[in-house]
């Protein structure tokens, strides 16, 4: 084959955990051409990676009549052989195969069996309900359709240079001092994922008290949650991003100098991951088993309610699931995966229920 179209999913998240697949994609193939078939949304997250050669934006924000011939087009130019669907929507089943390739690899769901030519059909219950499994084992199921040896599951990223150097810049503001702890308390998700901002303020001054710098990362919707969190901690060894332009690029960039991270279950989970930074990940509404990152320094907190997991964006109830996981726990939890990297003991993931 001579170029093989990679569709990457949509949310942040999972394109970091589509990297063991698409890696060992490149390396089964070395002489095709890889494209890059992303939303801008998700576009900077495999940045300065090494695999791709071309790349095609999916501009959804303009109307469906008017980015899906553009797309097409665009791929159409490039020729490719091969396509595979990471995300499990009809349009880029329907894109690929206008766009001429030949082989369409994907999970059969809504409705676009017919225009795939390798299908997968997604792990279910007894029931016949869609059974809760690692979106990143699924990545690499698709790629073994052709002809792929197993990736594994070492999820990988790169940075540019120039988001390097305006990472050191960012950090430089902060007084000399211990290890560099990041808080991430947002996520695209919803708000059902969201851990309250006086329980980041409070960890963050747990952290500060022992010595530590904290962090507070934002994307543009979390800028004032961000500011918040700095103001009820209170201390002058905790900052936010909050005033800063950053991108993806560089949020990477920043995340790959932390000592250690605390986060709800969202894109920079796994951008840590990828870059061996510890993780503590605050679970609520959502099942564990879909976003395993079997990373060895990651300890996932969940409380057990009747309710959970539930899978909803808004809570409709009281929200439990995250507002009885206490500063103190999770504070706890930080202090003994920061231990297991200093002592260089790997352990297996822990899948831990707080409470």
């Amino acid at each position: 084959m001579k170029r093989i179209a990679v569709f990457l999913p949509n949310w942040i998240g999972d394109a970091v955990m589509a990297t063991p697949a698409i890696a060992a994609l490149a390396k089964h193939y070395p002489a095709a051409e890889l494209i890059n078939v992303c939303t801008p949304y998700v576009a900077d997250t495999l940045s300065a990676s090494p695999w791709f050669q071309h790349r095609v934006l999916l501009q959804k924000r303009t109307p469906l009549h008017h980015w899906i011939p553009k797309a097409t087009q665009e791929l159409r130019v490039l020729k490719p052989d091969a396509a595979v669907l990471l995300p499990n929507s009809f349009t880029p089943a329907l894109i690929a195969r206008l766009a001429g390739a030949r082989t369409v690899v994907g999970f059969a769901r809504y409705y676009r069996d017919g225009l795939l030519t390798h299908r997968l059909y997604p792990h279910r219950s007894a029931t016949s309900k869609p059974k809760p499994s690692p979106v990143l084992l699924d990545y690499n199921r698709l790629v073994r359709l052709l002809g792929v040896p197993d990736p594994g599951h070492t999820m990988q990223l790169h940075v540019t240079a120039e988001s390097r150097e305006r990472a050191d810049a960012l950090l430089n503001r902060f007084p000399p001092g211990g290890r560099l702890i990041g808080l991430n308390p947002g996520g695209a998700f919803g708000s059902s994922k969201h851990w309250a901002d006086d329980r980041f303020a409070e960890l963050a001054r747990r952290c500060a008290a022992n010595g530590q710098r904290v962090l507070v990362l934002c994307g543009p919707k979390e800028r004032d949650t961000a500011r918040r969190i700095v103001q009820f901690a209170a201390h002058p060894h905790v900052m936010s991003l909050a005033d800063d332009d950053v991108s993806i690029d560089l949020t990477k960039a920043v995340i790959s100098k932390l000592q250690g991270f605390v986060t709800t279950d969202s894109g920079p989970r796994h951008i840590a991951a990828a870059f061996g930074v510890p993780v503590v990940a605050l679970f609520g509404p959502t099942h564990q088993e879909w976003t395993s990152t079997f990373f060895d320094l990651e300890t996932r907190l969940q409380k057990r309610v009747p309710c959970g997991p539930c899978q909803l964006r808004t809570c409709p109830v009281n929200h439990r699931c995250m507002t009885e996981l206490s500063a103190a726990e999770v504070h706890s939890a930080l202090t003994q995966v920061l231990a297991r990297r200093q002592a260089r003991q790997p352990v297996r993931q822990e899948r831990r229920h707080a409470g």
